[in-house]
């Protein structure tokens, strides 16, 4: 399961056994670009190759792959495996939208999407 937007990738790692989460974030700081009426350009940074090419490392063992966030920054990522890592691309099970998921919301999101068991929830007494 990836999370990614433009400043950092948040990788989860989910078994049945528990989860494991890698961060990790662009080398270059993320510039705000504004665009202008009558300016050449789109006003959007180009995608990160090298960041992507970092979280697709990260991606190597993984089984299904999972990508969600904001924005363009899933699809960029999904077609940067397309494109650069076929092997990987192939797992995708899933590119969809997410907002700003906290850890546990997005290992619930992923649990629910890959039929995982959720954990159970003892009774007090």
């Amino acid at each position: 399961m990836v999370w990614i937007d433009h400043s950092q990738a948040r990788i989860f790692h989910l078994g049945l056994t528990g989860s494991d989460e890698v961060t990790l974030h662009p080398q270059l700081a993320t510039r705000h670009l504004h665009h202008k009426a009558n300016a050449v350009g789109s006003g959007h940074a180009a995608p990160d190759k090298a960041f992507h090419a970092e979280v697709s490392k990260a991606l190597a063992d993984a089984g299904e792959i999972l990508i969600i966030g904001p924005a363009s920054a899933k699809t960029e990522l999904a077609n940067h495996l397309r494109a650069h890592a076929p092997d990987i691309a192939k797992r995708i099970a899933a590119v969809e939208a997410a907002d700003h998921p906290s850890d546990a919301e997005i290992i619930a999101y992923a649990k629910r999407h890959f039929k995982l068991p959720l954990p159970r929830v003892q009774a007090p007494g």
